[in-house]
């Protein structure tokens, strides 16, 4: 799940991690009241959970109330990447000499955190890494130990900090590593993290991600979950227990398992085709839960072909079948599906589907096949 900007700043002032002084508007009427009661130069900022948001005008800088309220009129009319922006951040404007980079990530080579500085802040660390390796500086953190001030001061001075500013780096990178640990982030990230010209430390921007597994730990964090940033089809998924991922291919995949989700939407690649999702009912699967996913994929007008690939084991091949057949009922349905069904039940849950005359393979190639070219002629 990711946060916006200004909650991720939010959860960050929590920790004890300086940020600038500033507020969230819906209205140009609020954005102007925030500037006013600053009393200074403001950036007014699109919360919008994508990149670019600079290079699409979605940042912008305002030297009044009244330009602030202007500004936020402008962007909140906008839309970046599609999605529309709703709320601003009116953050203080910043005087800043220098632009670094602190964020923290988990090395799954390792199975450990690794917290990551960079002397050049403002810019994405994967760019960094790609043109100037060196100015990553990372340290391996032992969860059982976490942080040790000496590796806060050990990624301070790799970046070229100057030592005035080493305890307050230490406590802010202490403060983002235990918002790290303590949420059950999978991202937390400061960049840039700002030096102002007055000898100010600040997270001048603000990103954290938090894995959704482990959402039921922290109902604050699922009740600040941006729900307007989901497409209504994602929303649905999330409300049957359904992990979905809308992509931008043609055919749509219902599988059991991310495992074996993945290995389908691969083999429809093998063939030449491109999925059009990511969709896994999940071990133990009831027929209401497989007829709200095949429902969630038709529901996709790109959709020219539906393959359904299930491995029973927890989940019976009966009760899949049974879910397809209720979908159908309940939804009009205008392209091909193919099913392939393997395991518990297997032989009931075919005879369903050959009573309904729906198309039938024994392998996941076969399968993967049959969609490919029933896309491609729908397509035609």
């Amino acid at each position: 799940m990711k946060l916006h900007e200004y909650q991720s700043k939010q959860l960050f002032a929590r920790y004890g991690i300086p940020i600038p002084q500033g507020e969230v508007a819906s209205t140009p009427a609020e954005a102007r009241a925030i500037a006013q009661k600053l009393g200074k130069a403001v950036v007014v900022k699109a919360q919008v959970l994508v990149g670019g948001r600079g290079k699409a005008g979605g940042i912008r800088l305002a030297h009044n109330p009244d330009e602030a309220e202007k500004v936020a009129s402008d962007i909140l009319a906008m839309e970046i990447k599609g999605i529309p922006v709703r709320k601003v951040l009116v953050d203080e404007a910043l005087e800043i000499s220098r632009e670094l980079y602190l964020g923290v990530v988990i090395d799954r080579t390792q199975g450990k955190p690794v917290m990551m500085a960079s002397s050049e802040g403002g810019v994405d660390i994967e760019e960094v890494a790609r043109r100037s390796p060196e100015k990553i500086i990372k340290i391996t953190v032992d969860p059982f130990l976490g942080l040790r001030p000496y590796q806060a001061r050990e990624l301070a001075l790799g970046i070229g900090l100057d030592k005035a500013f080493l305890n307050a780096f230490t406590s802010i990178a202490i403060g983002l590593y235990r918002c790290f640990t303590e949420n059950d982030a999978s991202l937390a990230e400061i960049n840039p993290l700002a030096l102002t010209r007055d000898g100010r430390l600040l997270a001048a921007d603000a990103k954290v991600i938090i894995d959704d597994n482990a959402l039921f730990r922290h109902p604050d964090l699922a009740a600040m979950r941006p729900l307007e940033e989901d497409t209504p089809s994602e929303r649905e998924a999330r409300a049957h227990g359904i992990s979905y991922v809308q992509l931008d291919g043609d055919i749509g995949c219902m599988v059991n398992g991310a495992g074996l989700a993945m290995a389908t939407m691969d083999t429809i690649k093998l063939y030449g085709g491109n999925p059009a999702n990511f969709l896994d009912i999940g071990g133990g699967a009831r027929a209401e839960q497989v007829a709200a996913g095949l429902k969630i994929i038709l529901s996709d007008p790109k959709v020219k072909a539906v393959l359904i690939n299930i491995f029973g084991g927890i989940t019976r091949c009966d009760e899949v079948a049974r879910g397809i057949l209720e979908a159908i009922k309940e939804v009009e349905v205008k392209v091909p599906i193919v099913v392939r069904l393997v395991g518990t039940n297997e032989e009931e849950g075919r005879r369903l589907l050959a009573e309904a005359n729906l198309i039938t393979a024994v392998s996941m190639s076969e399968a993967a096949e049959k969609a490919v070219e029933l896309a491609r002629k729908a397509g035609a």
